[in-house]
């Protein structure tokens, strides 16, 4: 199979109809006027993708159980090498001095020796040497092509058992002259990767190392092979994705009818929140005469997605159409944390010694890298915000006052240092409003984000306070967008049908409420 750049070696079932796809792909165009209200009323949904049903529940069998879990295992799969260009399989080594690899170890090492006492004796026995020929003629043909007959013909040949054991009964055998034709022939099939592994072979002269070694370059050469297909196939797969994984999580559906419930109750709170605000509003004044807002059901979905990034992982299940995702989310959203608190920490500088930093780039980068440091791991339970607050307070204190002495000035005065520490550890306490203050910023700045068209033409601007995060927040905004779009148009027919439940079942209740005589 050729590598990239290496040698050379021989129908659809969708949750939904035309309406909630049209509801899809309005949530990938992020309009709202797209959303128009027959496409939520209209009897489109799938029976099974429904988040509420009014028929009883229906016992799920093991047997169903576990074709879901199949279906999310292979689900899981294909989006995870359709998204993370470095994906790849790896070697699952077992921990050194742990019971399974001394056993290992012991069981292998006794099967060499045999091998060698065999090969030494006189007669020499060649049975297990054979077997392992035999062995390796198989890996060698699951190498090739299916166009690669020439060198197919020769391994068979060659590495012909039947053949070898007549040689063997006759002492006629040369294992060394087997060793280097298969040597030579894995040089021809390896990547160049693999070259260095192939000179070290042909230098070694001990026939059992070098049928250890064999088969240890065939193993890391079948890991390059499997590499390279998944490579191989990444851009099939990311021309398929979409539908692959609405067809797949349709079959979980049918599997087990509630594997929506969490994302239901993830979407619902949002809808809550959003009627809390529409009622919040309509009750300032100089609000009556005005016309009724409506709720916007892409303003609620990105809403929703804007939670995952206050997610907390360690306590809450995610919903399950964003379970694929969990580990970049759950990433995405510790780099935030650690992002809010830098630009919270620059903006106590900048108001408390800003007048002597001016005009000094250098110190910011400084200040950011400190910053970045001391923060690492902030996520761990072990992490000591506070501590680490104060260590980056004391640490700002000498960069303001070194900057100072380079330019005679005088140092800060013992009071604003304390000052300007205790503010960096105030960071760390609940409700602070210089975190709500930096949190609100950069809330708005991802919600602009999800609002714009995908690919987006242009970046939405910058809030105040976030110079110092720009270029960091800019990257973990398209990365976020990235993982939103794709998940809308996944699952945008499924949101479809829950928007739908939720949405008008509020809009019946606040319609009862106001024909309801008053008292």
């Amino acid at each position: 199979m050729p590598f990239n750049g290496e040698k050379q070696c021989a129908g659809e079932d969708q949750p939904s109809d035309s309406d909630s796809s049209r509801f899809s792909e309005s949530m990938s165009s992020l309009s709202d006027y797209e959303c128009s209200r027959e496409s939520f009323t209209s009897d489109s949904s799938s029976k099974s993708s429904s988040p509420a049903s009014t028929s009883p529940p229906r016992t799920v069998t093991f047997d169903e159980v576990m074709a879901a879990a199949r279906n999310l295992s292979n689900m899981t799969l294909a989006h995870e090498i359709a998204i993370n260009e470095n994906f790849q399989l790896k070697h699952d080594a077992l921990p050194e001095n742990s019971l399974a690899s001394r056993v290992k170890h012991i069981v292998h090492q006794a099967f060499w020796d045999v091998l060698e006492s065999e090969l030494s004796s006189e007669p020499p026995e060649y049975e297990h040497a054979i077997k392992l020929f035999e062995e390796i003629r198989e890996i060698l043909l699951s190498f090739l092509t299916p166009g690669g007959n020439r060198l197919r013909n020769q391994i068979c040949e060659v590495l012909d058992t039947d053949l070898i054991r007549q040689q063997a009964e006759h002492s006629a055998v040369d294992i060394q002259g087997l060793a280097n034709y298969v040597i030579s022939t894995m040089g021809k099939l390896c990547a160049p990767v693999r070259d260095d592994d192939i000179r070290e072979l042909k230098a070694t002269s001990n026939i059992v190392e070098v049928l250890r070694q064999i088969f240890h370059v065939l193993d890391l050469m079948r890991m390059d092979m499997v590499n390279f297909t998944i490579r191989s196939l990444r851009p099939h797969l990311q021309r398929q994705l979409v539908d692959y994984e609405r067809t797949k999580f349709q079959d979980i559906l049918e599997e087990t009818p509630n594997a929506l419930d969490q994302t239901t109750e993830w979407i619902k709170k949002s809808v809550n929140e959003e009627l809390l605000c529409l009622s919040e509003a309509a009750l300032t004044p100089g609000a009556e005469g005005s016309s009724k807002p409506s709720l916007s059901p892409t303003s609620v979905l990105n809403n929703s997605y804007l939670k995952l990034l206050q997610w907390d992982y360690q306590k809450k299940e995610l919903p399950e159409t964003l379970m694929t995702d969990g580990a970049r989310l759950q990433e995405l959203t510790e780099k935030l944390n650690q992002l809010k608190i830098i630009a919270c920490l620059s903006l106590i500088t900048n108001n408390m010694v800003g007048a002597v930093t001016e005009g000094l780039p250098e110190f910011a980068n400084r200040f950011k890298r400190i910053s970045a440091v001391l923060l690492e791991g902030m996520n761990k339970q072990t992490f000591n915000l506070k501590e680490a607050l104060n260590s980056i307070g004391v640490q700002t204190c000498i960069e303001v006052n070194k900057s100072l002495e380079e330019r005679a000035l005088s140092t800060l005065n013992a009071e604003v240092q304390a000052n300007l520490v205790g503010q960096f550890s105030s960071i760390a306490e609940k409700d602070n409003p210089i975190w709500s203050l930096i949190d609100k910023r950069i809330q708005l700045y991802l919600k602009s984000l999800l609002c714009l068209p995908s690919p987006p033409k242009c970046r939405p601007p910058i809030p105040g306070g976030l110079a110092v995060i720009q270029q960091e927040l800019d990257m973990l905004g398209s990365q976020f967008a990235n993982i939103v779009n794709l998940n809308k148009q996944v699952y945008g027919p499924f949101y479809a049908n829950i928007l739908r439940k939720l949405l008008f079942s509020e809009e019946a209740v606040g319609k009862a409420e106001a024909s309801s005589p008053t008292n």
